[in-house]
């Protein structure tokens, strides 16, 4: 499970930057506090499912920002 939760920060650090926004950008979008952000993509907050929901609906898509 761990690995997982490693992959899912890293996808979304990832997406972040190449969005060119910061965790707390990030983190205003999903409704939830930058520190928050910041340890899901350090692997050491567990995504819950409705994190993962959040994350794929407005990150993932082209309209975001």
């Amino acid at each position: 499970m761990k690995n997982e939760v490693l992959q899912f920060g890293k996808k979304l650090r990832e997406v972040r930057l190449k969005k060119g926004k910061s965790q707390d950008d990030v983190a205003k979008v999903l409704g939830v506090h930058r520190s928050y952000i910041s340890g899901l993509e350090r692997g050491k907050r567990n995504p819950s499912l409705l994190t993962v929901h959040k994350v794929a609906k407005k990150l993932l898509k082209k309209s975001f920002f």
